[in-house]
């Protein structure tokens, strides 16, 4: 399978698990059985009252800063802080406090990087992580690591936010690659959890109603990633689960993409997403594959 192939099965993967986990972002699992028995369908509603189909601020802020990454050439910080003020500005679906607070931080100082803090150990830098992972594709780790930080440290400039952000992008690359899932388990995930307890999710509680806090997120995230077979399974775990779904959906999916390929990707899930959402992000992802060459 062709590595321009698999990511663009990771981007599309990201905005399919992101509308798909929208409908049931902040419900518990008891409610999600309730009302939906098991969610599985690209049906839009939740508490943003999106079309179905339509994304949220986990694929658009992808999206900005894949832009801003492919008319710099490169990662840039100020270009990323840029891409995403100007998204901000155009008034997205939802965003997240600490991306708020940053983001006006930047428009009063020009500063593209937020304090250091180890309370923003949010999911916000980690949901966006993927053109990143793309664009530097076959480059040295290092300067992997320095882009990866980069266009985190604008919202999210915290150690445990780096350790996520940067364990995805490794995952995502060596699933271009065509690594296994054994693999991205025993070099990434496995090393994440010994080097930060909270990162664990062997032999602990199944993670319910996940947090916007990383660990929580990226518990559940694995959780699912390597316990089902297929990209529908993973999916359709992961969002039942209720909590941050809408980011969890949009992590796993872009994992499973990578790792399954388009072919694994549900027909009636593409045609339900937002067709120009789709686009772009095919778009992107074959454009970013092409920058990293």
């Amino acid at each position: 399978m062709r590595t321009a192939d698999r990511a663009a099965a990771a981007y599309l993967g990201l905005a399919i698990g992101d509308a798909l986990g929208a409908t049931v972002e902040f419900m518990l699992p008891q409610e999600i059985a309730a009302r939906h028995g098991v969610h599985d369908k690209l049906i839009g509603g939740g508490w943003l009252h999106l079309k179905p189909g339509q994304v949220t601020d986990d694929t658009t802020m992808s999206l900005a800063l894949g832009d801003s990454i492919l008319a710099q050439g490169k990662v840039d910080a100020l270009a990323a802080a840029g891409a995403f003020d100007t998204w901000m500005h155009a008034k997205p679906v939802d965003i997240g406090n600490t991306v708020r607070r940053n983001l006006l931080q930047f428009r009063k100082t020009g500063i593209p990087e937020a304090p250091y803090s180890d309370h923003d150990a949010g999911n916000g830098a980690a949901m966006r992580v993927l053109p990143v992972a793309l664009a530097t594709f076959g480059q040295p780790e290092d300067a992997v690591r320095a882009a990866s930080r980069a266009q985190a440290h604008v919202t999210h400039n915290c150690v445990m936010s780096d350790a996520a952000c940067e364990t995805l992008v490794f995952m995502v690359q060596d699933a271009l690659r065509g690594a296994g899932k054994n693999d991205l388990l025993h070099d990434h995930a496995h090393p994440l959890a010994a080097r930060f307890p909270e990162f664990r999710f062997r032999a602990v509680k199944p993670s319910r109603n996940p947090s916007g806090y990383v660990a929580d997120t990226l518990k559940a995230v694995f959780q699912s990633f390597f316990d089902t077979d297929d990209f529908r399974d993973c999916l359709i775990d992961v969002v039942n689960r209720g909590g941050d779904a809408d980011t969890t959906g949009a992590i796993a999916g872009m994992l499973a993409g990578a790792l399954y390929g388009p072919e694994e990707i549900p027909e009636a899930w593409l045609k339900r997403l937002d067709t120009v959402t789709a686009g772009a992000c095919a778009m992107q992802a074959r454009a970013l594959i092409q920058l990293s060459k």
